[in-house]
Formats: structure tokens, C-alpha cells, sequence
């Protein structure tokens, strides 16, 4: 397919985080983007306050004339129904559809792509990855999972030779990627709805690993079960952190490569996981050629990813932390980070449970992380592409939570039930529509002080 042929693109579900970033690039790149998603939401606004037309009503009415199937591109998110109006429209009139990852390969194809794999990490990990290219001045375009806050989106850059993609391993989206080089930086059992089971997950990611040819390019996090030549990163490793501090709440430290000590490193990012995503970016950056004056640069000025471990109020009587954590794995980083930041403070957890197949996979883990925290709150699941499954109800995750100090609460009722209490540190984690009660519970909070 040759995207220079395509003068318009049409998403259905341009909402979505991975998809928006594809729509940003198509816009900057000066095609007409018109999208559909279910529900408005902040990402949306901010996609319209950009110049691009989007509707929520699923009706054919809002797809133009002017979208011919000669020089239309529609892309898709698996999450979307088959039983979809403006879908359908597509199908029958024999336009060009593609699902968003083989959009990225055909993107990426012709560029020198660096790809971040991972059941955990990869948002963080791709960010800092995009951010050190783009911070050396290489002409590259990142496609990230997050907003990285350093640019208030989740699409780095505009260039045309070096991308950067986080690889989603949803739909075994991430086999249709070419990578350059690339890096695994987890795989936990998750998605076993698509994956039946933590061998096939396994078995996915041993064949996207297979598409990288140079194995001297490719990297994994030590202790990973992957087989061959690999560059490993993490602990007693071929790239490892040493000398490890921390200042005013900012890691200081050096890393040994497999030639070299790169000291005197400083990265603001809370929690090992954190720096581990850090060492996992530098390591593919350094492997690509930036030099370390380079990356020493673009580590300490990288502000973060908004929804991971995102700061909404930072004093000292009260802390507000928002985090994207949909997984026991990573709610377990969240409360790390949190520990090892305020070690002597009282933390209430709110989280809301995404997918009633992740709870029902995933129920007895959830309880034992959310059971480490001081204080839980606990929301109704949040379904997004999925019917309920009898008997996988927050109120059953509830019952496994070993808490003294726990409660199932409706949002109706959350902002007050958290002034109510008068905490000293607020985390909120989730990965469904929780992000948009974020504000009002930092006012609310803000109020209390």
C-alpha cells in the first residue's frame, strides 16, 4: 500500500491511545482525519482542539462523500464490534481497511525502526527511547502508549528516517512490525482472553523476537525465558545499573555497558521499575549510537508519562499519585515506589478493576497486591470491549482482599469518601475511565489542605 496515494484517513475508535498517536501523525502529515469513538473523552477534546473532526454517534451520515474508497485509509481497533454501523459501510463498499499495528508496519517498514516489546514497561520504556532520539536531533517519530509530558502527547517528533514503536501485544498486534532493533522488557500472563494461556504468550513474543536478524540488537530483561544470543539488561547483566542513590527524590547512578561505565546518570522517574525501563531505553539508545554526554542529557530532563505515577499534588502533609496500572505486576511497582518514596505514611489505593476476563484471570493476585496498601477502595469493574461474566464482580475481588481498612465505593460517592478520610498519600490506579474523575479528586483534595 503506498500512503502517499491516501488523502484521507477514517478511524473508528480514534480514542484509543495507541490510535490517537497514528492520527496525529496523519494529520501532521497533511491528511484529512475524521474519527468515531464511543464516548467523548480528555484525549478526544485535545484531538479535536488539534483539527481533528470527531463524532460519537455511530451513523454513516458523518462519513463523507468526499472519502472515496480510491483514497480512503479506514483503521480499526480490534476492541471495535463486527456488528459496527460505519464499519460495515467499509466492508461493503470494498475500502481499504487495516488494523491499527498494520498501519505502524507500513509506516515503519522503510524506516530504522526500534521496537519496545512487553507485557509491563513498554510506555515508559519506548517514551524515554523516543525522547533520547529526538533530545540527539535524530530525524525520528515515536509512537508511544502514553502522553509523554514533555510534549503533551503521545507522538514524539515528525521525522522520516528512525521511528520508534511501542508494540502491543493485544491480537498478536506486534507481529506486524519490522524491527531494527528491539527489546522485551517483561512477559507476565496477561490478555488470556486472546492467549488462552501463559505458554502462547510466550510462544508470541519468541516469534516477534525471531524478527529481529542482528540478535547483538536485540534485548531482553535478564531472567526472561528466551532462548539464543540476546543482550541482556537489568542485574549482572551486559547492561547494568551500579552505584545506585538517590537525591531529592531522583535516582543518581552509572551504568556498566558490555565496553564501558557511563557515570553520573540522574533520572527523576520513582521505583526500580522505573529505572529499569531508564536502563532498558539507554541501553537501545547506546546501541544505536548516541553518544553519553546524549543520553546523560535526555535522562535528567525527562518529565514522565502522564498516568504513570503521575504527580497531581506533592506537598508535605499530602500526596496525589495517578497510575495506569491494570496489572498485579504493576500495581506491585506503583506500591514499591510509593514505600520506598514515603516509608513512614499511610497510602489509600483507589482502584477500578479493567475487564471482567483480567479480574477473573488475575482475581487472587489483585488481592494479595491491593492488600499491601494501608487503606483500599475498590470500583466497579470498568468493561470497556467486554460483557460481564457471571459471578466476575468487584464485589467478588472484593471478598479475596485481606484488609482490615478496605471499601467498595461508587464513583457517585468517591471524592467524598476520599476527603472523608483525610489521607496523607492518594493513589488512584486504573486503566478504564478513571483518569477522567482525576481533577476533581485533586480539587477536592487541593480543598481540604
Amino acid at each position: 500500500m503506498d500512503l502517499n496515494q491516501i488523502k484521507n484517513v477514517y478511524f473508528i475508535g480514534i480514542g484509543g491511545i495507541g490510535m490517537s498517536a497514528v492520527a496525529r501523525y496523519f494529520k501532521y502529515a497533511g491528511k484529512t482525519v475524521i474519527g468515531y469513538d464511543k464516548f467523548p473523552t480528555q484525549l478526544t477534546r485535545k484531538l479535536q482542539d488539534e483539527g481533528i473532526i470527531i463524532h460519537f454517534e455511530d451513523n454513516t451520515i458523518h462519513i463523507p462523500e468526499s472519502f472515496t474508497r480510491e483514497d480512503t485509509l479506514v483503521v480499526i481497533t480490534p476492541a471495535i464490534p463486527k456488528s459496527h454501523t460505519e464499519w460495515n459501510y467499509f466492508l461493503q463498499n470494498s475500502y481499504t481497511i487495516k488494523k491499527r499495528a498494520e498501519v505502524l508496519g507500513i509506516i515503519t517498514k522503510d524506516t530504522y525502526c526500534l521496537v519496545v516489546a512487553g507485557t509491563h514497561g513498554k510506555t515508559t520504556t519506548s517514551s524515554i527511547l523516543g525522547h533520547i532520539l529526538f533530545e540527539a536531533g535524530e530525524d525520528v517519530t515515536a509512537f508511544v502508549g502514553g502522553i509523554v509530558e514533555n510534549y503533551g502527547s503521545n507522538l514524539i517528533g515528525n521525522g522520516t528516517k528512525v521511528t520508534v514503536v511501542e508494540a502491543d501485544e493485544f491480537d498478536r498486534s506486534f507481529l506486524q512490525l519490522h524491527p531494527d532493533i528491539a527489546c522485551i522488557t517483561s512477559m507476565d500472563a496477561d490478555h488470556l482472553d486472546i492467549y488462552g494461556d501463559k505458554e502462547s504468550i510466550e510462544a508470541a513474543f519468541r516469534e516477534f523476537a525471531d524478527k529481529v536478524e542482528d540478535k547483538d540488537r536485540f534485548f531482553v530483561m535478564k531472567g526472561l525465558p528466551l532462548c539464543g544470543k540476546t543482550v541482556t539488561v537489568g542485574q549482572d547483566a551486559d547492561f547494568k545499573v551500579l552505584n545506585i542513590k538517590i537525591d531529592n527524590g531522583e535516582y543518581l547512578f552509572d551504568v556498566q555497558t558490555p565496553d564501558c561505565m557511563i557515570p553520573d546518570l540522574r533520572f527523576g522517574l520513582p521505583g526500580q521499575h522505573n529505572l529499569g525501563n531508564a536502563l532498558m531505553a539507554l541501553s537501545m539508545a547506546w546501541n544505536f549510537g548516541i553518544p553519553a554526554d546524549q543520553l546523560r542529557k535526555a535522562l535528567v530532563s525527562f518529565k514522565g508519562i502522564k498516568r504513570r505515577f503521575s504527580y497531581q499534588i506533592k506537598t508535605e502533609s499530602l500526596v496525589y499519585i495517578d497510575d495506569y496500572a491494570h496489572h498485579p505486576t504493576e500495581i506491585d511497582a506503583v506500591h514499591q515506589a510509593v514505600r520506598e518514596l514515603y516509608p513512614n505514611k499511610k497510602v489509600l489505593a483507589v482502584f477500578q478493576p479493567h475487564l471482567f476476563s483480567r479480574t477473573k484471570d488475575f482475581a487472587d493476585d489483585f488481592a494479595k497486591s491491593l492488600s499491601r496498601f494501608d487503606e483500599v477502595f475498590l470500583l466497579d469493574i470498568y468493561p470497556a470491549r467486554e460483557a460481564p461474566m457471571e459471578g466476575v464482580t468487584s464485589e467478588w475481588l472484593f471478598s479475596k482482599i485481606e484488609n482490615s481498612r478496605k471499601k467498595l465505593v461508587g464513583k457517585i460517592d468517591l471524592i467524598h469518601e476520599i476527603a472523608l478520610g483525610c489521607p496523607e498519600i492518594v493513589v488512584t490506579i486504573g486503566a478504564g475511565d478513571i483518569d477522567e474523575m482525576v481533577s476533581d479528586i485533586k480539587a477536592a483534595l487541593l480543598r481540604s489542605l
